[in-house]
């Protein structure tokens, strides 16, 4: 049902709209069949998935066939967290669910693919990660030391900051310059795509904000034109 209304939505709207695939997982069989139906017959132009499926990380080898299929069309995958909280008491018992935990889910996801070596598997999936990834761009030193040892995991195909690098991260960061810069410095300007958070920033500042923000933080023009102009739109082949 969200599927076919997102994408009557995006047909009515073709130069404005574009839909991703919503799968019903955990039902394997049923998400492939559906993700086939998205693509070939919806016109979706990625899958969506939440970073957890009933408690469990979709890292799990359960979901491996998903990931063979994606990396057999070329997909982009945008990651969204789940609300879990990490499943963490820590932080759900202390009513940071929204304001940290979902920064928190974001690095889980980066972490749980790095340790099972999804991206380096399947090197054709295009993945997206919402608000800069969470603390991950300051980790990416800590993981490439502490990550790969022998109490951790030592057996990676590659260091944990080049398969993180290998991601896309949105720039949802609630205008954080410190958090951007930090991003920017840790993966690129070409590695950073916008993203609105639609409609859940909107409680605390102006759609157009979301954006503008950006054109504020000084940077390189260049750098300014690829990630609000240009990234994204290559990614999904919109620019031609």
């Amino acid at each position: 049902m969200l599927n076919d209304a997102y994408a009557d939505f995006a047909s009515r709207h073709p130069a404005r709209i574009s839909s991703y695939v919503m799968l019903p997982l955990p039902h394997i069989d049923a998400a492939l069949k559906e993700m086939e139906r998205g693509f070939d017959e919806l016109g979706c132009v990625g899958v969506n998935m939440n970073i957890t499926c009933l408690g469990r990380s979709i890292a799990e080898t359960e979901f491996e066939p998903i990931y063979a299929e994606m990396n057999k069309r070329g997909a982009v995958l945008f990651v969204h967290p789940s609300g879990s909280g990490i499943c963490s008491p820590f932080i759900v018992d202390y009513n940071y669910r929204a304001s940290v935990g979902t920064s928190l889910e974001d690095a889980t996801f980066v972490l749980h693919m790095i340790a099972k070596q999804i991206p380096y598997r399947y090197p054709n999936i295009k993945f997206i990660v919402p608000h800069l990834g969470g603390p991950i761009p300051m980790l990416l030193n800590r993981l490439d030391k502490q990550g790969q040892n022998q109490s951790g995991h030592p057996n990676l195909a590659e260091a944990p900051s080049v398969t993180a690098k290998k991601f896309y991260y949105d720039t949802v960061c609630y205008g954080s310059k410190a958090a951007f810069v930090c991003a920017l410095e840790a993966f690129g300007a070409d590695h950073l795509v916008t993203g609105s958070d639609y409609p859940v920033l909107q409680d605390y500042e102006a759609y157009k904000e979301t954006f503008a923000y950006i054109e504020r933080l000084g940077l390189p023009k260049s750098d300014t034109d690829k990630i609000l102009h240009h990234n994204a739109q290559a990614l999904f082949g919109f620019e031609h």
